[in-house]
């Protein structure tokens, strides 16, 4: 496919073989851009592309792995030419035993027994992922005449809300995945106020609760309803850069 002339903004969403991911490169693709589907696994790449439309096409990419991101980038270039619009959404809940409950998850995470090794798992992609992504994207960015960046975050990353002894999901914070979520919100405040000045937008933004891989499903919402807020920010025109939102508005960081 060689289309670096084409006028249709083209996006990037990580993790959107599945899960919020998807519905975001769904709706993407429902109002007017090409979408590249990263997927650590092309195979599910290709079906989730192919399920979306011919708008939609599968790219392999593993976050935590950079010839896989500089081969995204090369090949992005190459078929456009250019990224408009870059959504970090691909991230894991933990690295434990798979099959925990959510409670049992969150007990692991506590600081005082969280293991190194599934913090660090856990970072590679919520935290480092996002910021060689966002690097090596970055030249194609810089080549759109209306770049944006979204960050899919999580309102468990506010310090804010975490500190309020009245906040209800305080209990869910540990050093695993709600601290990624904190440090992923410092990566994009750094990013935005790097990047204001080429007039390039970086936000942080929350799904919700939403019934995903992330919680074995244990969310209260629905897909359609996490990918809600994702789009409209990555769609809206009148938002400033570094906002931190989510599905009820803006988020303390």
């Amino acid at each position: 496919m060689e289309s670096v002339t084409n006028k249709q903004p083209v996006a990037l969403v990580t993790g959107a073989n599945q899960g919020v991911g998807n519905e975001i490169a769904k709706a993407l693709a429902a109002n007017g851009y090409i979408v590249y589907v990263g997927s650590r696994n092309l195979a599910n790449g290709e079906k989730a592309a192919a399920d979306i439309g011919p708008a939609a096409h599968a790219i392999q990419l593993d976050v935590t792995k950079q010839p896989d991101i500089q081969a995204a980038a090369a090949r992005i270039e190459k078929e456009q030419g250019r990224l408009d619009l870059l959504v970090n959404n691909a991230g894991i809940s933990h690295a434990g035993k798979p099959g925990r409950t959510l409670e049992e998850i969150t007990e692991a995470s506590r600081p005082s027994v969280a293991s190194l090794d599934e913090i660090k798992t856990v970072w590679e992609t919520n935290v480092f992922g996002v910021i060689a992504v966002t690097q090596a994207m970055l030249p194609l960015l810089r080549k759109s005449s209306a770049a944006r960046i979204v960050n899919v975050s999580s309102a468990l990353g506010s310090l804010t809300w975490m500190s309020d002894p009245a906040c209800w999901s305080r209990e869910h914070y540990g050093v695993v995945y709600g601290a990624s979520k904190t440090a992923l919100n410092a990566v994009t405040v750094a990013f935005a106020i790097e990047l204001e000045k080429e007039n390039i937008k970086v936000h942080a933004t929350s799904p919700g609760f939403t019934a995903t891989a992330l919680n074995n499903f244990q969310g209260t919402d629905s897909l359609e309803t996490g990918a809600r807020e994702p789009v409209r920010v990555a769609l809206a025109n009148d938002i400033p850069t570094g906002s931190f939102t989510g599905p009820n508005g803006p988020l303390a960081w």
